[in-house]
């Protein structure tokens, strides 16, 4: 625990180093410096918290070892024995608490996404399941406090989505739904079933963290822009002017097309949006790929085409396939009641890099 009991020292200093640093009338003055020293703070405070608890009880323990020493009635002696107990209890679970706040972090965490959601395999079901996802997200959101922007949107003519993509805006967004990426299937009688007989659909979900200007770098060089005249609904000023924008991303062939707004200048902005987001998950993925051939990943982010869940409605039940939780609550988790779902997943990948970092 030497080791660590330094290092959480270390993380101390900084943080009261921050705490002088944030009351300076030069750091105040500069909002990007500012910004970015409060998030650190902010980012340490619970770790430096939990070491001051952890130091506290230590010291108690101390101080109850050095008191059994000593010649004591029963009646102190039992209360000092009770003590040393309860306090060697906080100890050991503080510990474990510090190691998993001690664990590298995910630099994406504490960002909003962008989010797609795709009818897969199944048709119309597909498109239907898709919506149904979608209205889980956002009810999900809206219970976290989240703010969600349909970006752009596809639908079926039964009123379900070919593909959604939206933002969400909040607080650590990312690092709840990240795990969220792959194939959900759906085992249910579709509506337009007349036999009763339960079908299987697919749609696919992508997680990808919203890229700001400064965190990834598109050459204008690589990217075609090609605009052309909107289809639909939206009256004779978007079918009179080429207001669509479609872009792509010649390296990688990332094409995005986006013509729900109604100039094209905000359409380029949306598609340029989408894009940043799409060729960094493209790039990403591809480490990640690479990285979980050498150590394999607990949960898995990264592969688009793995079959993460299964929602069946007969039965009322949910099952996360990647850590064998299955749960008779379905109804709930359409709902947006994911928060046992996904605080499950969080604590199996907590746990397997608690392992693998003692292994190493």
């Amino acid at each position: 625990m030497n080791d660590l009991f330094d290092r959480l020292q270390t993380l101390k200093d900084r943080y009261e180093e921050l705490g002088g640093l944030l009351s300076d009338p030069d750091v105040i003055s500069d909002t990007k410096r500012f910004t970015s020293l409060s998030k650190e703070m902010a980012d340490l405070r619970e770790t430096v918290e939990k070491y001051d608890q952890y130091k506290k009880v230590t010291d108690l323990i101390k101080e109850d070892e050095e008191l059994l020493g000593e010649k004591l009635d029963d009646e102190m002696a039992a209360m000092a024995k009770e003590e040393l107990a309860e306090a060697k209890s906080e100890r050991e679970k503080l510990e474990e608490e510090i190691k998993v706040l001690l664990l590298p972090k995910d630099p994406n965490d504490g960002k909003n996404i962008i989010m797609e959601i795709r009818g897969a395999a199944g048709g119309d079901e597909a498109s239907l399941f898709a919506s149904d996802l979608f209205s889980m997200y956002a009810k999900y959101a809206e219970k976290q406090k989240w703010s969600i922007e349909v970006l752009d949107k596809n639908v079926t003519e039964v009123g379900g989505f070919k593909e959604i993509a939206l933002l969400i805006n909040g607080e650590s967004v990312y690092s709840k739904l990240k795990y969220e990426s792959g194939a959900h299937r759906v085992q249910r009688v579709p509506v337009t079933e007349s036999a009763g007989r339960v079908h299987t659909s697919t749609a696919t979900v992508v997680v990808m963290p919203e890229e700001e200007d400064v965190e990834i770098e598109i050459d204008p060089k690589d990217i075609r822009v090609d605009v052309y005249r909107s289809s639909g609904a939206g009256g004779q000023h978007i079918n009179k002017t080429s207001s669509a924008v479609r872009m792509t991303h010649l390296p990688t062939g990332i094409v995005v097309a986006m013509q729900d707004q109604r100039s094209q200048q905000q359409n380029r902005e949306k598609a340029m949006k989408i894009l940043k987001a799409r060729v960094y998950d493209y790039y990403s993925s591809k480490e990640q790929n690479e990285y979980d051939k050498n150590r394999k990943s607990a949960v898995g982010t990264g592969d688009r085409s793995e079959r993460i869940r299964t929602y069946n409605y007969p039965q009322n039940r949910v099952t996360d396939h990647r850590i064998g939780l299955t749960l008779n609550k379905l109804d709930r988790i359409m709902n947006g009641e994911l928060e046992e779902v996904i605080d499950a997943l969080i604590l199996y990948d907590q746990t397997k890099a608690l392992e693998n970092l003692q292994n190493e």
